[in-house]
């Protein structure tokens, strides 16, 4: 019998994609036509919005082209893509249109670019949240002895209701008995400052009995009666002297009650039920690219076979053989190697990458027949070292570049050199100038870096350089290509040309400035890829105004540089570490915090503060680039957990526990929220005497909240929640990586049996047959073990998913609520 571990399954979802572009902003005519105003975008789950992009100029057809990736943290039922006009006399920014995509619909759009129609924003179709509804029919005798049916109705609860102006509602609901010639209207009490009232209430209403009634045991409503009646509950903001916001709705039919005399469950609110609406005007659309990921993960136990069979994958010879080189193979055509992220995240976690890397590198070198090709195409060896680059690398691309890229963006200083392109007024020696001075600062960044690249890209590096001096033992040069065919054009120049991808800006670049980074990309490149280091490779160059910028660098110092930094981060010779660690910044931005209290008279509110956690410190400051006002260093964290809502009547708050009071924290949104206490957590995991238990609650009118003990320093009453013993820039989690791989697997199943048989006619008719081309099959006779071995592996975890589907809650669970009917 399964251990009461293995009954549990974790649903972790993410969002990833891109916000591209608009056109045709706002009404087609009239005066709300938005050609003189400025726009942004902004991402919501239901109505709590999570991410917002820069504000683009005037323009009714904007380039966003923002990027976006976050973790959802919680449940939710419709993701929302908003467009407003920024106004500069309004409190509030008017919106222009929303598009909205149901959280079930989302698969539809998974992975490609979509044009959609902006919508209106309709307040009455805002709505977020689930309600909890009790319905049964009570027989009642009435005075003169009669019977009759009573439907009792009680409101129990709501979650998740949505923030009006950024703070907690006090909501209220309605409840009424609807029929075709009634409408009986009952109402709750008011509940102040929650998003998850709880009302407890309950209403009674008459039902007209049947007039065959003949004194049955068990009254019941006739079939045409019952087919017309229905309870409808609305939920609704009590706004003072201010309207009522409404805030959702749902309907249920009294007939559910002719087979169950109780139904209980739990409803999600609904938009307003408003009949037929008018058609709206067209106000224009937004290109949108969208991946919703829903991780469906068992316990560590489930994966431990496919794990095994991943994790031997370094030592299978011929590697083409492996399970994870498999996956890849048989994913190449629908997915392009996007299957191999979790296999690198979980080669590396476990201390495995290195081998596997080189082995996959070797096989790519066989098929390679010219040096100046070598590792310039998108293969299996190319995607797994640049996601390796990606993941490892972020801090190195934070101290290397981030500094001169900020100088770039805050100076912005006009760079165009293309005769074609440039605006009247522009000089292109003082723009060549200008350019060529930020080149020489990125440039001489990154061959000072060597001493920040770290270990496993020197690994890496210094087991290519071998690979390629083997296979090329003539050319004194691809040993440096190979090297610089990475760093250079898939790591630096990379980063250079989008910032905002590897966390390097907040935000898509604008035109000039993306037109800037573009020319130092190009110039990067060049300067790193060996080949281009020799003045007969100068008509290489497509562009003429390229090449005479190009010359500017053609000197013995500048290709020295490059070789003595490609001889640094890839040279037999381990770097010594200096013991002290650069520090660099993890995560910043803006907070509510809650004021310390130290002082026993005083205030305690909330300030808006500049919250900045880096590798050794965790600080805040009045605002942006002023100095801290109190610094918390990482080695004295003790705990980081979300805090209870009730504790300030706030969402979205968690709270740092450290040697002193507890320093309590309100992010803007879920999403921040989950990043923050990530961040916070992984980077403090290892701190001698981190609790073990922590009062989720605040300490108020001396005592708890939670627990209600008086002594302010009681060891808390809550376990705390366990953190991944991963290095910070490597937080892996190896049971969600092993279940994205057997997704993959499973989803390309039959290309995995084509495989499986072209390996069988391999053995058989000892040739290369046709259907075998699709694959890299060196060794049929070891591959298809490897199949067999993945075969068995993958049928026994579905085996798993299917037992824990069966034990799925029942439709009406909290977890699992009914999705409500409108009018």
């Amino acid at each position: 019998m399964a251990e009461e571990d293995d009954t549990k399954i974790r649903i972790l979802q993410s969002l990833r994609g891109k916000i591209c572009e608009a056109k045709n902003l706002g009404p087609s005519s009239g005066p709300n036509r938005l050609r003189d105003l400025c726009t942004f975008c902004t991402i919501s789950l239901d109505q709590e919005e999570v991410y917002r992009t820069k504000v683009y100029e005037k323009s009714v057809s904007p380039f966003y082209g923002e990027d976006f990736y976050f973790e959802i943290p919680r449940p939710f039922q419709c993701l929302s893509f908003y467009v407003y006009a920024k106004s500069m006399f309004q409190i509030r920014d008017p919106p222009v249109g929303k598009v909205a995509i149901r959280k079930e619909d989302l698969y539809k759009y998974c992975g490609k670019e979509n044009w959609f129609h902006l919508q209106p924003v309709d307040p009455n179709s805002e709505v977020q949240g689930k309600v909890h509804l009790e319905m049964k029919l009570n027989e009642l005798i009435t005075e003169n002895g009669s019977v009759c049916q009573q439907l009792v109705v009680q409101i129990i609860a709501c979650q998740g209701l949505p923030l009006i102006s950024g703070q907690n509602c006090d909501p209220y609901a309605t409840v009424t008995l609807v029929g075709p010639a009634r409408s009986d209207q009952k109402k709750t009490k008011v509940k102040k400052k929650t998003s998850d009232p709880q009302f407890e209430e309950t209403f009674h209403f008459e039902v007209t009995r049947s007039s065959s009634y003949k004194g049955r045991s068990h009254f019941q409503v006739e079939e045409e009666d019952i087919e017309k009646l229905e309870i409808k509950v609305e939920l609704w903001n009590n706004g003072n002297l201010a309207q009522d916001v409404f805030l959702g709705e749902t309907r249920v039919s009294v007939k559910i009650l002719r087979n169950d005399h109780v139904h209980k469950a739990w409803y999600l609110l609904q938009p307003k039920g408003n009949g037929t609406k008018p058609k709206p005007d067209d106000l224009g659309s937004l290109r949108l690219k969208v991946t919703y990921t829903e991780d469906n993960v068992l316990s560590s136990a489930c994966y431990t076979a496919l794990l095994n069979l991943m994790l031997k994958s370094p030592d299978v010879k011929p590697i083409s053989a492996s399970a994870a080189h498999v996956l890849g193979d048989i994913c190449r055509e629908s997915l392009g190697y996007e299957a191999l992220l979790p296999v690198v995240r979980l080669l590396l976690h476990h201390n495995r990458l290195l081998p596997f890397l080189t082995a996959v590198a070797a096989l790519e070198l066989e098929n390679t027949q010219e040096a100046n090709t070598i590792f310039r195409g998108n293969s299996l060896a190319t995607r797994c070292i640049d996601d390796m680059m990606k993941i490892v690398g972020r801090s190195y691309l934070t101290v290397t570049l981030k500094p001169v890229l900020n100088e770039i963006f805050e100076s912005n200083k006009t760079c165009e050199i293309d005769p074609v392109k440039l605006k009247e007024g522009d000089n292109v020696e003082i723009n060549k100038e200008n350019l060529q001075g930020y080149v020489h600062k990125v440039f001489t960044s990154i061959t000072q870096s060597s001493s920040s690249c770290p270990p496993l890209m020197c690994d890496v590096f210094r087991s290519l350089r071998q690979l390629a001096s083997k296979r090329f033992p003539a050319d004194p040069h691809v040993q440096y290509s190979a090297v610089s065919s990475f760093i250079f054009l898939r790591f630096f120049a990379v980063a250079v040309l989008s910032p905002h991808t590897f966390q390097l800006r907040s935000h898509h670049p604008d035109p000039e400035i993306s037109r800037t980074l573009t020319l130092i990309s190009k110039t990067i490149q060049s300067l790193g890829s060996w080949g281009s280091l020799s003045k007969n490779k100068l008509s290489s160059f497509k562009e003429t105004y390229m090449y005479d910028f190009f010359k500017l660098f053609q000197e013995d110092e500048c290709i020295e540089k490059v070789k003595k930094f490609l001889d640094e981060i890839s040279s037999n010779i381990s770097k010594e570490s200096s013991g002290v660690e650069d520090s660099f910044v993890l995560k910043e931005g803006e907070v509510h915090k809650r004021a310390q209290g130290r002082k026993r008279i005083g205030k305690k509110n909330f300030k808006k503060r500049w919250l900045r956690v880096t590798n050794q410190e965790l600080s805040y400051h009045k605002q942006k680039g002023k100095e801290a006002l109190c610094v918390i260093l990482v080695k004295n964290i003790l705990g980081v957990e979300k805090l209870e809502e009730g504790a300030f009547n706030r969402k979205n708050m968690f709270q740092v526990i450290h040697s002193e009071k507890p320093l309590y924290v309100q992010a803007s949104n879920c999403v921040e929220t989950n990043s923050w206490i990530e961040v916070l957590s992984q980077v403090s995991r290892c701190n001698p005497g981190r609790l073990s238990a922590f009062h989720p609650s605040a300490y108020v009118s001396g005592f708890w909240l939670c627990c209600k003990e008086p002594n302010e320093n009681a060891s808390g009453c809550k376990t705390c929640t366990a953190t991944v013993l991963a290095n910070i820039q490597l937080d892996i989690d190896c049971d969600r990586e092993s279940e994205r791989i057997f997704s993959f697997f499973s989803t390309n199943r039959s290309r995995l049996q084509k495989m499986e048989d072209a390996c069988a006619g391999m053995s058989v008719y000892l040739g290369q047959q046709e259907e075998c081309s699709a694959f890299t099959i060196q060794d049929p006779k070891e591959t298809f073990r490897t199949i067999k071995e993945l075969g068995e592996v993958l049928d026994d975890l579905q085996a798993h998913h299917d037992l824990k589907t069966a034990l799925t809650d029942e439709p009406g669970t909290i977890a699992n609520p009914i999705v409500g009917k409108t009018a």
